[in-house]
């Protein structure tokens, strides 16, 4: 059958669709496992609200205590795990359009988590709707797995899988076409300092650190208006003083490319290291102030199929003498940590301060011969008639990581520009609907017999 052609005939109900999920306002803002809604009730309701739609569907369909969730078609021993989440990144400033309120200019479907991941969730499941509609028989189960928690510590596929099957294969279509085969390990720490006495009365910038912070403030016990106006002007930065702040703007960016965003504590440190002395400040300045690739921390390393290490410093907390910077690190291949944490550590303590180790997810890697690649390769080349693009590996971190075997599988398309953790984030309507009939391929050919 041709399943790109039944998609389109249908493509008003999944733009719509994706519109409802778009709206609800899906942001961490506690975690409380006390709570029957763990996450908070914006999570929680993104969560119930696909379940309905699921049951109204005449899914199977299995809620893991509001921590995660799946929907369920096909029989058999074997299940093929389809990896979503619900949460977003916080909106962040500069929005040209409300950041939950979807609205579709020139094709492209403008809201947060439209790319990352509510539009990419809702073409998995109209895929296996439509199959289910179409009543072809699965000879495998195939589970949408829905997470909570992704964005943040994993709490919510971690508890799911606590009490769940495993699945044998699966993919995560949290990434991008045509497919990605290996993630870069990711390494997370803090740099903490205390007891500093200095004109510095409180310095604050972001709240994630898998993103650039495009906003940073401090308030001071000195008077630097002037010096940070002329500052501003002749670097060409964007900034304010309002109200005993000092202000300045950048560009947010997702954690696994911080080159393409620009830090705003960068900006605002690198000012503050010129007129003051901090211990915060100077560490910012000597050792992570522009330099996403860690060569300042002389911890630059490359390798020739999963690319180079990168940092992004995406928390920046200080008041009253007490600081703290949360830093999120992606490494790949042949990259030495151990030796890496001695570095950090070391450079730390030359400035007073202390390096916390906060976490370490190992690099995924799936052999691109693998028959689960070389199928999915071949239902996107399918429906796209792209023979030309090939497989590659990506510094981010999808669910795929949760399974022993399974990628990363769209469904940003080759040639556009990844708008994930961004202001304007969006997604093409044309894409939406190609991804659809994608998986929807994906899925008959790994599970029909």
């Amino acid at each position: 059958m041709d399943f790109l052609h039944y998609v389109k005939e249908h493509s008003e109900e999944i733009i719509e669709e994706t519109k409802k999920l778009l709206r609800i306002p899906s942001v961490l803002e506690k975690f409380d496992p006390k709570s029957e809604t763990p996450f908070g009730k914006d999570i929680n309701d993104a969560l119930i609200h696909v379940l309905n739609r699921a049951k109204k569907d005449g899914f199977v369909t299995k809620n893991i205590r509001n921590y995660a969730a799946h929907i369920e078609y096909g029989e058999g021993e074997e299940i093929l795990g389809i990896l979503c989440h619900l949460d977003v990144v916080p909106p962040g400033d500069y929005w040209t359009h409300p950041p939950f309120q979807p609205i579709v200019i020139d094709d492209k479907l403008y809201a947060r988590g439209a790319m990352d991941d509510k539009g990419p969730t809702m073409a998995a499941y109209f895929a296996l709707k439509f199959l289910k509609d179409l009543d072809v028989h699965l000879s495998k189960r195939v589970r949408i797995i829905l997470g909570t928690d992704e964005e943040t510590a994993w709490r919510g596929i971690n508890e799911y899988f606590k009490t769940e099957e495993m699945p044998t294969i699966g993919f995560a279509p949290d990434a991008s076409f045509p497919l990605i085969y290996g993630e870069k390990g990711i390494w997370t720490f803090d740099i903490e300092a205390k007891n500093i006495d200095s004109p510095l009365k409180t310095f604050k910038s972001g709240e994630r650190y898998n993103v650039v912070p495009d906003y940073a403030e401090c308030t001071l016990d000195i008077d630097l208006q002037n010096a940070f106006q002329t500052y501003l002007k002749y670097h060409g930065f964007k900034g304010e003083y309002v109200d005993g702040k000092y202000i300045v703007h950048g560009k947010n960016a997702h954690a696994m490319q911080p080159n393409l965003g620009v830090n705003a504590a960068f900006i605002l440190a690198n000012f503050l290291n010129e007129h003051i002395k901090n211990p915060f400040i100077q560490f910012i300045h000597s050792y992570l102030a522009f330099d996403c690739f860690g060569e300042k921390l002389r911890l630059d390393f490359k390798d020739s199929e999963m690319g180079s290490f990168t940092l992004n410093a995406g928390i920046f907390e200080y008041s009253k003498g007490v600081g703290r910077i949360g830093i999120n690190c992606r490494y790949p291949k042949g990259f030495d940590l151990e030796k890496a944490k001695e570095k950090i550590s070391k450079a730390a303590k030359k400035t007073t301060l202390e390096y916390h180790f906060k976490g370490d997810i190992p690099i995924h890697y799936v052999d691109p011969k693998d028959t689960l690649i070389q199928t999915l390769m071949k239902a996107y080349q399918k429906i796209t008639n792209d023979v030309d693009s090939e497989p590659y590996t990506i510094g981010g971190g999808t669910y795929a990581r949760a399974l022993k075997k399974a990628v990363a599988f769209g469904m940003v398309m080759p040639g556009r520009k990844d708008v994930a953790h961004q202001a304007n984030e969006h997604i093409y309507l044309d894409d939406l609907i190609e991804a659809t009939a994608i998986y929807m391929e994906a899925i008959y050919a790994l599970c029909h017999e």
